[in-house]
């Protein structure tokens, strides 16, 4: 079996039964990485928007708002990788409890799991202890619960169209025994030092998660939230402020396709380029998001406390807005502990103002929308 520098095929089974799998070979790559022009030019761009990103969301006032929002968009991409079919309003549905479906409980769930992972981390290193645990609270309660939530696989998967086996797959995973093996040897990687830059680092481990596969279902979730932590693990972020699935759902096939290189021709610069694209692009876009939230704030501030008298209840009702771009008049008064008709009135009066819309017409259900706001969050959804 002739090891290649990304890894090589392994025969399992025999006769009839028998198939190849993938065995990834333990990071880092030798030879190592090899930084031409190209990739150096693109490493520090990929640098220098994840600085800006990090000065700016730490001036933000309302930084954790922002997260908060970055978390949900996140998790929504990521999930449409997958082909889940939910929209940024099935998942800021004020009446989420009674509509959910099981596309939106994907989103519900990696949204959980993310706010989990970050609050784990306070306790815990970043090691296959955590990924598990993270992946329990992902598939808790959705479909692919059956498949082992918070554990490893102990059987076979594979990658392939709707109806493919062992002998049709497009790619084999390891085995359950060197997937375990595998697994071992990336946690050591992660927690090592290494010479090499963090976001290269970071492409290397998302590749190689993804290649490993641990997981019956949800890999791809996982493996993508892996970035963010490793990132916040090495400080380059200190809020989850990135939203990578912005990039790679937009470039998909492309996602795969380079990933595939990698195990097919060893060709891990190639793979490192394109993740350094994706890190630098999505940096923009939330830099870009950012300033834009930052501004209709400021706009829609300035005109709540023109209101006079209202202003100080409208002042809540806004602010809970910003958190909850789509509300209705029952819950915002629970949540505010203020009275129907106060909030009703105060929503009427941005309404007028120009802050808020009708989303929905019937009287008893009606939900109103912070339009401005979603349709700067709804880019690329």
């Amino acid at each position: 079996m002739k090891i290649e520098r990304a890894g090589s095929f392994k025969t399992n089974l025999t006769g009839e039964m028998s198939y190849k799998s993938f065995l990834p070979a333990p990071l880092p790559p030798v030879p190592p990485i090899e930084l031409d022009q190209e990739t150096v030019n693109l490493l520090v761009q990929a640098n220098k928007q994840l600085a800006t990103l990090e000065s700016i969301a730490s001036r933000i006032p309302s930084v954790a708002l922002f997260v908060s929002m970055y978390v949900r968009k996140e998790a929504l991409l990521s999930s449409q990788i997958e082909g889940t079919q939910a929209t940024l309003d099935d998942v800021l549905d004020p009446l989420l409890e009674e509509n959910t479906n099981r596309n939106v409980a994907d989103v519900v769930n990696y949204i959980k799991a993310t706010e989990f992972a970050l609050e784990r981390r306070k306790s815990l290193p970043l090691c296959c202890r955590l990924i598990k645990e993270v992946h329990g609270v992902l598939m808790e309660g959705v479909r692919g619960q059956e498949k082992s939530p918070g554990e490893f696989r102990t059987s076979q998967n594979w990658i392939g169209g709707q109806g493919s086996t062992l002998k049709t797959a497009r790619y084999i995973p390891p085995a359950p025994a060197d997937m375990l093996e595998a697994m071992s040897d990336l946690e050591k990687y992660i927690n090592a030092d290494d010479d090499l830059d963090v976001l290269i680092r970071a492409a290397l481990i998302h590749y190689q998660f993804e290649t490993i596969h641990p997981f019956l279902d949800g890999n791809g979730r996982v493996g993508r939230l892996l970035i963010t932590l490793f990132l916040l693990e090495k400080e380059l972020l200190t809020t989850p402020a990135l939203y990578i699935s912005f990039f790679l759902k937009r470039n998909r096939i492309e996602y795969y396709d380079r990933m595939s290189e990698v195990r097919a021709k060893s060709n891990y610069e190639q793979w490192v380029k394109f993740f350094l694209q994706a890190i630098s692009e999505s940096a923009q876009d939330a830099i870009q998001t950012i300033d834009l939230l930052t501004a209709l704030h400021d706009k829609n501030i300035a005109i709540v406390d023109s209101l006079g008298r209202s202003a100080k209840t409208a002042g809540k009702v806004f602010a809970y807005l910003e958190s909850n771009p789509i509300i209705d008049i029952k819950k915002t008064a629970l949540s505010l502990g203020l009275s129907y008709n106060a909030v009703s009135g105060s929503v009427e009066k941005l309404i007028n103002c120009g802050i808020l819309i009708q989303a929905t017409g019937v009287v008893k259900n009606r939900t109103f929308a912070y339009d401005e706001y979603l349709q700067i969050l709804r880019k690329d959804t």
